[in-house]
C-alpha cells in the first residue's frame, strides 16, 4: 500500500474492483487453487486456505465459486500456477512491486516490462526495490461509534501490535504470522472490512506534476487489470490527491 492511510488505498482498490467482480473472483480463485495444491483442501488444517476463504467472502465471492475452485484444485485438475514477483520504478522513481500468479512466465514478464516501459518507468532486477518495503498484517474494522479504550483492550488481548482510530475505520497492525489469529479473535465483536498481509513502504515519493502522476496511475491500472497480477505495491505518497 502507499500513502499515510492504508485504508484509503484499500478503499480505492475496492471501489475499482467492485465494478470488475469477475476479475476479483479470478485472482482470488488462483490463490485458492495454489493454496489447495500446496496444503490440501481442508481449511481446518490449511491455514493459508482458511485465510483465502475469509478474503474471498470479504470480497463477496459466492460460496459456490469458492467450493468449485477448491474441488477442482483438489482433484489436480486445471492449470498449475507459479508465483513470480516483478520489481522496478515508475515515473520519478516510484518503487513498484507486482506479485503475480501465472501459468506462463514469458507472457507475464513481457506484459510487466511493457507496462513499465510504456508509462515512463523501468523494470529492474529482483530485490531492486523490495528492500524499501516490510510486511505487516493489516486488519481494518468498521468504526461505527466504537469506544477506543474497549477496542484497545480487545486488540491487546488478541495479540495485535498497534491500532489507529480513524473517522470510519480502525486500522490494526499485527505481525504477518499473527494476522489470522488476531482476526479470528476480533471477528465476533467487530465488522472486519479487510484482513491481509501488506507490504508497507519505509519511504514515500510525492508526485506534484499532474502529467507524471497520470502516467503513474495508468501504469498501476494496467497492472491491476492484468489477470496474472495478484497485488501491486508502491510508495507513491499522494495518489489520493489526484482524480483521474
Amino acid at each position: 500500500m502507499s500513502g499515510h492511510s492504508k485504508w484509503n488505498n484499500i478503499k480505492r482498490k475496492k471501489e475499482k474492483t467492485d465494478a470488475q467482480k469477475a476479475k476479483v473472483f479470478t485472482k482470488i480463485g488462483r490463490e485458492i487453487a495454489v493454496a489447495v495444491k500446496e496444503g490440501g483442501a481442508d481449511p481446518n488444517s490449511n491455514s493459508k486456505l482458511r485465510e483465502l476463504i475469509a478474503k474471498a467472502k470479504a470480497n463477496n465471492v459466492p460460496n459456490d465459486n469458492i467450493d468449485r475452485v477448491i474441488k477442482k484444485a483438489g482433484s489436480n485438475d486445471g492449470k498449475d500456477y507459479e508465483t513470480v514477483v516483478y520489481e522496478g520504478y515508475g515515473p520519478s522513481g516510484i518503487a513498484v512491486i507486482a506479485e503475480c500468479l501465472t501459468d506462463n512466465r514469458n507472457r507475464t514478464a513481457a506484459d510487466m516490462r511493457h507496462y513499465f516501459d510504456k508509462f515512463g518507468g523501468n523494470m529492474g532486477q529482483s530485490g531492486c526495490v523490495s528492500y524499501l518495503f516490510s510486511e505487516s498484517g493489516i486488519i481494518v474494522i468498521e468504526n461505527n461509534g466504537l469506544d477506543e479504550d474497549a477496542v484497545m483492550e480487545d486488540c491487546v488481548m488478541a495479540g495485535a501490535g498497534d491500532f489507529e482510530f480513524q473517522d470510519d475505520v480502525v486500522e490494526i497492525t499485527t505481525e504477518p504470522g499473527e494476522l489470522m489469529a488476531v482476526r479470528d479473535a476480533l471477528c465476533d465483536k467487530y465488522t472486519i472490512l479487510s484482513a491481509e498481509v501488506e507490504k508497507i513502504p519505509s519511504t514515500y515519493v510525492r508526485l506534484d506534476d499532474e502529467e507524471i502522476a497520470k502516467k503513474m496511475q495508468l501504469m498501476l491500472d494496467h497492472m491491476e487489470d492484468n489477470d496474472d497480477v495478484q497485488d501491486v505495491y508502491h510508495n507513491w505518497e499522494n495518489q489520493d490527491e489526484f482524480d483521474f
